[in-house]
């Protein structure tokens, strides 16, 4: 039996495989992010979920394999002190724990080489060369960088609402289904607690009127300043070495982007909503 873990800050998912690679089970947990976490913290959450498959008749025979893909695995000290809190927990031969960037990575890659274009409320991008990450670009997060991600999308078209430049029939549309007083929007983005959260969640709205000229300008800038700004700044992007694409949000706008990204001669090797979906066998 193996166990996948994809695990951000605030949820995890869970999925069993049997020998064969078939699915026997999955159940959405309780985050991590262990470097910002108090380990008690994160040992109760890797508890949990243990507790759950165990509970479960999925989980029939003893577990080769443990791994964990989570946000804050940013020093070996780190993956080490994991690695050991699990095989406390319970009796298996393998515990492989990397960050998020390198589930992404595998997910989409595999063992070859390639560049890794994560799009979700953020981005980021790497190279990876089948086995380790190298990142070149640095993401920058919401306010400096994230272009291409839903959050920057959502930060686009919000300074330009309360500015009175988005076109009145997409305005009134927005105002109708969102509390979109000036109070409302500054409040839940300089004192809300998940800000980028917040401006992400408008992305869909945007995106479902993108056959108004201004909001299809909008989001195609956004995702040109993601290719030009972090894409092309990988050897061989736009000539032959393909990117693969993680994320919801890159799910979601793939024939966009794929358009987009063509115009530019990028080749898009695949389209995953998330990590975990490109794991099972890699």
């Amino acid at each position: 039996m193996k166990i996948i873990v994809e695990s951000g800050a605030t949820k995890s998912e869970w999925r069993l495989y049997d020998a064969d690679g078939e699915q026997r089970g999955q159940f959405l947990h309780q985050g991590t992010n262990v470097s910002s976490m108090p380990m008690e913290t994160v040992r109760k959450a890797i508890t949990g979920g243990l507790a759950i498959a165990a509970a479960s008749s999925w989980l029939e025979t003893r577990i080769d394999a443990f791994y964990l893909y989570t946000a804050g695995v940013v020093t070996d000290a780190i993956r080490e002190e994991i690695v050991t809190l699990v095989k406390t927990m319970i009796d298996v031969d393998l515990v492989d724990v990397e960050d998020d960037l390198v589930g992404a990575a595998r997910a989409v890659c595999g063992s070859e080489s390639g560049v890794v274009a994560i799009m979700g409320t953020g981005s980021n991008t790497c190279w990876y060369d089948g086995v380790n990450v190298h990142r070149e670009v640095y993401s920058g997060g919401f306010i400096l960088g994230d272009d291409g991600g839903a959050a920057t999308l959502g930060r686009m078209f919000i300074s330009d609402y309360i500015k009175n430049l988005v076109p009145a029939a997409v305005a009134e549309d927005f105002a109708s289904k969102f509390d979109a007083s000036y109070a409302s929007i500054v409040e839940n983005v300089y004192r809300g607690g998940t800000p980028a959260g917040y401006l992400g969640s408008f992305a869909p709205f945007i995106v479902s009127h993108y056959d108004d000229p201004y909001v299809k300008e909008l989001v195609d800038r956004n995702f040109r300043n993601f290719i030009e700004r972090s894409l092309l700044k990988y050897d061989g992007v736009g000539s032959g070495v393909k990117v693969g694409v993680v994320g919801g949000f890159g799910y979601a706008c793939r024939e966009i982007f794929s358009r987009i990204a063509a115009e530019y001669g990028i080749c898009i090797s695949c389209f995953l909503r998330a990590p975990i979906d490109g794991l099972a066998h890699k």
